[in-house]
C-alpha cells in the first residue's frame, strides 16, 4: 500500500510540475529565443557568454528531451553516475540551450533523479547483511573531497581550452567504461558459477522422487522475520552521519554564495576559495583516521572482517588514493556539469563495494554535490525555472522507476552485475556524446581561427 501511495504521489506531482512549468513558460519567456539553431551555432562557435533559453512549448524537441532525459536519468541513477555526460549534449544540440545553461539544467536533473533514487534506496534492505544499504563511512570520506574537486573543476573549466577538455573526457570516460565492463564480466562469471553451485546443492537435497534425503545436512526451515518499510527506513538512516554531511553542504554553500558577490581574484575572493580546503580536509581526515585506526586495531587482534563495505585495507596509501580520486571525480563534475559520479561509481566497485551498495552510496553523495550546484545556479539565475522544473520532474520519475525496475530484475535473475553493465554503458554513451560535441566545436573554432590556448582565470570571469 505504501508503494502504491508513493507512486500516486509521484505521478500527481509530475503532472502538477508539468502544468506549472508550461504555465511559467508562457508567463516568463515571452521574449525568449524560440529556435534552437541560434544556440547550436553559438555553441559551435565557442560562445558561452550569451544566454540562449528556448521557450518551453510542446514539440518534437521537448518530446526527444523527455525521452532522453528519462532514459538517461533512469540508467544514470542505477549506475550511480548521474548522467550529466548525456544531458549536456542533449540540452545544447536538441533543445538549444547555451552550454552554461545546459550544465546548470543538467545539475537540476541529476539532483532530481538522485533524490528520488535515495528515497527509494532508503526503503530497500541490504542484500547481504543487517546494515544500511548506504555506506555512510564512504560517503563521509568522499563527499568533502568531491565538493572540493567540483570547485576546482569549475575554475579549470574557465582556464582550459575546449579541445583539451574534450581529449580528457574521451580518454577518461573510455578508460573508465572499459574497466567497468571488465569488472562486470568478472562478476557475471562469478555469478554464473555460484548459480550452478546452488543448483547442484538443491539437486543433492532430494532424490529422484522429490523426497528429502535423511542424511543430508540442511538448515531448519525457520521463516525469516520480514521487516516493515518503516523498520528498513530506520535501519538505513544514520542521523549523526547525515547531520555531518548536511553541515559540510551548508558550509560549502555559504562560501560559494559569499564568494560569488566578491570581485574575482580579489584578496577576500581567494581567502574564501581557500577556506574550502580546511573544511574538506577536516571532515575527510576525521573519517580517514577513524578507518585507519579501526583497521590497525583489527589487524592486531586478527579480525579480518571489513570495517565498511569496501574490502580494501585502509592503509595510508589507500586513503590518499581515495582522496585523490574524490578530488578527480569532483574536477570532472565541475568541468562537465555532471555530479562527479563518473569517477565515484566505478571507484566504489573497484575497492570491493557490491553493486547495490555502490549505486546507493554514489547516488547519495551526488545528491549533495548536485544540489549544492543547483542552489548556486539558482541564485545566479543560470537556468530558466520552467524548463528546469519540467526536466527535473522527468528525472524524479525516472530515478524512482529505474531503481524499481532494475532491483526487480536483479532479484529475478540473481545478477547484480547488471548494475555494473548499466554504469559502463552510461559512461560509454557519455564519452560518445561529449566527444562528438567537443570535436565538432573544436573543428569550427579552428576554421574560424579562434584562440585555442589557455585563458587567464581572472580576466576570463
Amino acid at each position: 500500500m505504501a508503494t502504491k501511495g508513493l507512486v500516486v504521489y509521484l505521478i500527481s506531482g509530475f503532472a502538477l510540475a508539468i502544468a506549472s512549468a508550461f504555465f511559467l513558460a508562457n508567463e516568463t519567456h515571452e521574449d525568449a529565443e524560440p529556435s534552437a539553431l541560434v544556440s547550436l551555432r553559438s555553441t559551435l562557435r565557442g560562445s558561452d557568454t550569451e544566454k540562449v533559453w528556448p521557450k518551453l512549448e510542446f514539440g518534437w524537441r521537448v518530446v526527444v528531451a523527455t525521452v532522453i532525459g528519462f532514459l538517461g536519468s533512469a540508467c544514470g541513477t542505477v549506475g550511480g553516475v548521474g548522467g550529466g555526460g548525456i544531458f549536456v549534449p542533449m540540452l545544447t544540440l536538441v533543445v538549444g540551450f547555451d552550454t552554461k545553461s545546459a550544465a546548470a539544467i543538467s545539475k537540476c536533473m541529476i539532483m532530481g533523479a538522485s533524490a528520488a533514487s535515495v528515497w527509494y534506496n532508503l526503503r530497500v534492505p541490504h542484500p547481504m547483511r543487517e546494515a544500511p544499504i548506504i555506506d555512510y563511512d564512504l560517503a563521509l570520506l568522499f563527499q568533502p573531497m568531491l565538493m572540493l574537486g567540483i570547485t576546482v573543476g569549475v575554475a579549470l573549466s574557465v582556464v582550459f581550452p575546449y579541445w583539451l577538455i574534450t581529449i580528457l573526457i574521451i580518454i577518461l570516460f573510455l578508460g573508465t567504461s572499459l574497466r567497468s565492463s571488465f569488472k562486470g564480466l568478472e562478476m557475471w562469471k562469478e555469478e554464473t558459477i555460484l548459480k550452478k553451485e546452488l543448483t547442484q546443492q538443491q539437486e543433492t537435497l532430494v532424490n529422484s522422487r522429490g523426497e528429502l534425503l535423511i542424511d543430508t545436512q540442511y538448515d531448519l526451515l525457520i521463516p525469516k522475520e520480514e521487516k516493515t518499510e518503516l523498520q528498513i527506513l530506520c535501519l538505513n538512516l544514520r542521523w549523526k552521519r547525515i547531520l555531518i554531511l548536511v553541515l559540510v553542504w551548508v558550509a560549502f554553500l555559504l562560501l560559494q554564495v559569499i564568494k560569488n558577490d566578491l570581485v574575482v581574484c580579489s584578496a577576500w575572493y581567494w581567502v574564501l576559495f581557500c577556506l574550502q580546503l580546511p573544511i574538506a580536509i577536516a571532515v575527510f581526515g576525521y573519517e580517514a583516521v577513524k578507518l585507519y585506526r579501526e583497521h590497525k586495531k583489527r589487524m592486531c587482534t586478527g579480525n579480518t572482517e571489513a570495517i565498511c563495505e569496501a574490502t580494501i585495507q585502509w592503509t595510508a596509501v589507500h586513503i590518499v588514493f581515495c582522496a585523490l580520486c574524490g578530488i578527480l571525480g569532483g574536477c570532472v563534475g565541475g568541468l562537465l556539469g555532471s555530479g562527479g559520479g563518473f569517477i565515484l561509481g566505478p571507484l566504489l566497485l573497484e575497492i570491493g563495494v557490491i553493486p547495490q551498495v555502490a549505486s546507493a552510496t554514489a547516488t547519495f553523495v551526488m545528491m549533495f554535490s548536485s544540489s549544492l550546484s543547483v542552489v548556486e545556479f539558482y541564485l545566479l539565475k543560470r537556468f530558466p525555472i520552467p524548463y528546469a522544473l519540467y526536466l527535473m520532474s522527468v528525472s524524479i520519475l525516472a530515478g524512482f522507476w529505474g531503481q524499481y525496475f532494475v532491483r526487480k530484475l536483479i532479484t529475478f535473475l540473481r545478477r547484480a552485475s547488471l548494475i555494473v553493465f548499466i554504469l559502463s554503458g552510461v559512461i560509454f554513451a557519455s564519452a560518445l556524446t561529449m566527444g562528438f560535441v567537443g570535436i565538432e566545436k573544436s573543428i569550427v573554432m579552428i576554421e574560424n581561427h579562434e584562440f585555442m590556448g589557455f585563458l587567464s582565470f581572472c580576466s576570463s570571469q
